[in-house]
């Protein structure tokens, strides 16, 4: 018998009351991880990344927040609604997050120390003495200068880049089998942002943990990630391995995003292309595929109908229907199933 995934998320919708009405902010989501493994959830602003994540953590302020219809298990047990499992609460022991905003999500009034400590003492029991030693320590894991005299400064006196360090810390503390990691380079110079993946990844290699990374940099991605899953308008549209991904692009959102990303190589370099136009309003979605106005190649069905999962390869699946068996159309910047006819 297979062992289920480290985590697994089913139909996940998540929604959000406001004075304009209901904004269905996450619309039957599914993705899942393993250990020693890194998932990417991409897409633009305001497609419903982070609102995955944080109802899985329980985040989501509710009311205005509403969680609907969904599943999400760790370890074969349900979490969704409940982040109590045998006992003990999953944030912070089991899942660790990094926040995009280091220095709104730390403390003011608490020196660093204590704040990383605090996860020991509630969720491992340590005591003050023991859990302080476990922060300096975990400080200089993560390459922090001077550890034991930065545990006791407080977070106006840190970079940038070390708060993003120090919030590692934290979210690691109690040796988390799930990593969530938002944004975790945002707002940080380039040469910072590379420590900072340098010193995930390493982490991962030494406690095989899982991690999500939720961004909307795609040169991240390409360092970072096992599996892509591309999210547009509260679904995911496409998921695939990084390299299905990058080389073998299924639906016209992620050739989008590919063309409006810059490189480095001369050879390739090209004019940018900005995906036009804008995404659907999510108080009322289109029935259709939400990306269809935007499309170069959607056709009436797109805007009435919402497409399938067609599968283009192992584990690398696409919802659009450029890939059903009777579409005339197939663009060539576009991957279709081998195996597939060239339409009717």
């Amino acid at each position: 018998m297979t062992a289920p995934p480290l985590m697994q998320v089913d139909d996940l919708h998540v929604e959000f009351a406001t004075h304009g009405g209901t904004v269905r902010a996450v619309r039957g989501v599914n993705f899942s991880v393993d250990s020693n493994r890194t998932l990417a959830i991409v897409g633009e602003s305001g497609c419903g990344k982070s609102v995955s994540v944080q109802s899985i953590m329980g985040l989501i302020p509710v009311p205005p927040g509403r969680i609907g219809p969904g599943s999400a298990r760790l370890r074969g047990q349900e979490i969704l609604g409940n982040n109590v499992v045998n006992g003990r609460d999953v944030r912070g022991s089991e899942i660790g997050m990094i926040f995009q905003d280091p220095m709104t999500s730390l403390n003011p009034t608490m020196t660093i120390g204590a704040q990383i400590a605090e996860p020991l003492q509630v969720h491992r029991g340590y005591g003050a003495g023991r859990a302080r030693e476990e922060a300096i320590r975990l400080l200089e894991s993560c390459r922090i200068p001077e550890a034991r005299k930065r545990a006791g400064q407080y977070p106006f006196e840190f970079s940038g880049g070390m708060l993003q360090r120090a919030m590692i810390a934290m979210a690691i503390s109690c040796k988390p089998a799930l990593l969530i990691a938002d944004e975790p380079t945002t707002a940080l110079d380039v040469t910072i942002q590379s420590q900072i993946l340098d010193l995930m990844r390493e982490l991962q290699r030494e406690t095989g943990m899982a991690i999500i990374l939720i961004t909307h940099d795609l040169g991240v991605v390409a360092r970072m990630a096992d599996e892509v899953a591309v999210m547009y308008a509260g679904k995911i549209v496409e998921h695939g391995s990084a390299d299905d991904i990058f080389y073998r692009s299924a639906h016209p959102y992620t050739c989008g995003l590919r063309s409006a990303m810059p490189v480095n190589d001369r050879s390739r370099q090209a004019e940018l292309k900005p995906i036009e136009g804008r995404p659907p309003d999510l108080f009322a979605p289109p029935p259709g595929c939400g990306y269809a106005p935007r499309c170069p190649h959607a056709m009436n069905l797109c805007e009435r109908e919402h497409p399938p999962e067609f599968t283009i390869g192992e584990d690398h699946y696409s919802r659009c229907w450029l890939h059903h068996e009777l579409s005339r159309q197939r663009p060539r910047e576009l991957h279709f199933r081998a195996a597939a006819g060239e339409g009717v």
